[in-house]
């Protein structure tokens, strides 16, 4: 079995194309020598990549392209998933996004392609 790390590089090759452009997003925090804490990655609970999916719009549109905020949270077939990054997920969802948690290159994929 792949590690997260592995399988999430299998991800981003699988799904690299014109229209999907996806960044690692690393989250954590640190205390630096002189002891402030120093927090890192765009929020509690976001998903390990982030980015967007360009689709083209229907015709009411005039056939011109948006970039539809995307979210992966990868996670090995027995991975937990934290409720914030639920949370993280289903909020993107609800607001028109991509969300996802993915378990394979399949899974994502099948999210973004």
């Amino acid at each position: 079995m792949s590690s997260e790390i592995e399988l999430q590089n299998q991800i981003r090759l699988a799904i690299a194309s014109p229209t999907v452009k996806m960044f690692r997003n690393n989250v954590g925090a640190l205390t630096t020598k002189d002891g402030r804490l120093v927090t890192f990655g765009l929020c509690v609970g976001s998903s390990d990549l982030i980015g967007f999916t360009s689709k083209t719009i229907t015709a009411d549109m005039v056939g011109k392209q948006v970039a539809i905020f995307t979210a992966l949270e990868i996670k090995t077939p027995t991975g937990k998933v934290s409720p914030a990054q639920t949370k993280f997920v289903d909020m993107v969802n609800k607001h028109g996004g991509i969300g996802a948690i993915v378990r394979s290159v399949d899974d994502a994929v099948e999210q973004v392609l």
